[in-house]
């Protein structure tokens, strides 16, 4: 009898074992959520897609009905003591919602809406507004950016608001904002930029920046061809929609970013 429990001691300690090692061996190849926050925010502003102003979030990995948000900082100087875990009604889970983004529904409200949204970029580029108020169609035109797809729809405020400071500062905002984007990956605020939303950090990092790459693009192709620009087809930007998830650019970025 005591053979047989020695036995079966050993067998679930190995059991035990096993199981600590491959938890182990999970968790250290799982990108640490808080550090690849604050890089993503540094790598948006070292490539200029976000400024002094705009931000990025990501949906947490432990509970899917909470989002990680910087808070209100320009976010070239974001470090881990600014990331706060905010659920679906943009309040921070700690009670604690001093200093948080006064545009912080427009990630609440689309990861509450669109479970496949991993990440969201919310900026403001210049070349990108352009399009949102002029009806000059934002399109695809070369490889690198055939996730725009069809051209974008403009989320106008008016709509929602009224006379507003264009800002989404509410829930009511934030709701309408995502029902404008629906299944999208970018939507155009009319004066107020754009938002960008995929399914990992890494991913709307390089759409965020391909989106305005695409948009400098269209805008010099259309002055030297008088208007005539061949873009890409329905089908060539569903192909090259994807890339390789950016991964090559973000590791450029990463190492770009480093602390020298």
């Amino acid at each position: 009898m005591n053979r047989k429990r020695f036995r079966l001691g050993l067998a679930l300690g190995a059991a035990l074992l096993g199981s600590s090692l491959v938890w182990a061996q999970t968790a250290k190849s799982t990108p640490d959520q808080t550090s690849e926050l604050v890089l993503a925010n540094h790598i948006l502003s070292m490539t200029a897609v976000l400024d002094a102003y705009g931000h990025v979030s990501v949906r947490s990995q432990r509970n899917p009905n909470h989002f990680l948000l910087a808070r209100s900082k320009p976010p070239g100087v974001i470090t881990r003591a600014d990331i706060v875990e905010y659920d679906f009604d943009s309040k921070a889970v700690d009670g604690n919602d001093t200093g948080g983004y006064a545009e912080r529904f427009i990630h609440g409200e689309i990861y509450r809406v669109r479970p496949d949204v991993m990440a969201v970029v919310h900026c403001h580029p210049l070349d990108v507004i352009a399009f949102g108020v002029t009806g000059v169609p934002l399109r695809p035109l070369f490889h690198m950016a055939g996730f725009i797809g069809d051209p974008p729809p403009v989320f106008e405020i008016r709509n929602a608001a009224g006379m507003t400071d264009m800002l989404i500062r509410n829930p009511d905002l934030g709701k309408a904002l995502a029902k404008t984007l629906a299944n999208r990956n970018v939507v155009l605020l009319r004066g107020h930029g754009a938002v960008v939303v995929a399914p990992s950090l890494h991913v709307v990092t390089g759409m965020a920046y391909y989106l305005i790459e695409n948009a400098k693009l269209q805008e010099q192709a259309m002055r030297l061809g008088g208007g005539k620009v061949n873009y890409l087809e329905p089908e060539e930007a569903k192909k090259a929609g994807s890339q390789d998830g950016f991964e090559r650019a973000w590791t450029l970025w990463k190492a770009q970013a480093a602390p020298k």
